[in-house]
């Protein structure tokens, strides 16, 4: 349960910074071309992660099929550096970090 809890909350805080996103996260959204007036997609998906998440606690199954999500959100977070060839440090720590974090939840989730 406590993997599950740790990604809801750092996702959640994650569509809460995406919402007026600091520096770092727009020079990421830049990087990858992602068009600007499509950033609020980004805030609901990862708002209704964070609920799938929650609602896992109850229902395992939606939790473990957000969790699932989220690591597909972050694989096409990296697909999308890849292809747009940035590379840079927002691509190891903000992406790859996230996909870490993810991946290691439905991991420890599945296992426990």
């Amino acid at each position: 349960m406590w993997p599950t809890a740790v990604l809801a909350f750092v996702v959640f805080g994650d569509a809460l910074l995406s919402i007026h996103p600091p520096k770092f996260i727009r020079k990421c959204l830049l990087g990858v071309n992602f068009p600007e007036d499509w950033w609020w997609v980004l805030v609901y998906i990862k708002i209704v992660a964070t609920a799938g998440l929650a609602v896992g606690f109850w229902i395992p199954g939606v939790g473990i099929a957000s969790n699932v999500g989220v690591v597909a959100y972050f694989i096409a977070a990296c697909a999308a550096h890849f292809r747009a060839r940035f590379l840079k440090s927002e691509f190891w720590i903000n992406c790859l970090g996230m996909l870490g974090l993810s991946v290691a939840s439905l991991v420890l989730t599945m296992a426990l």
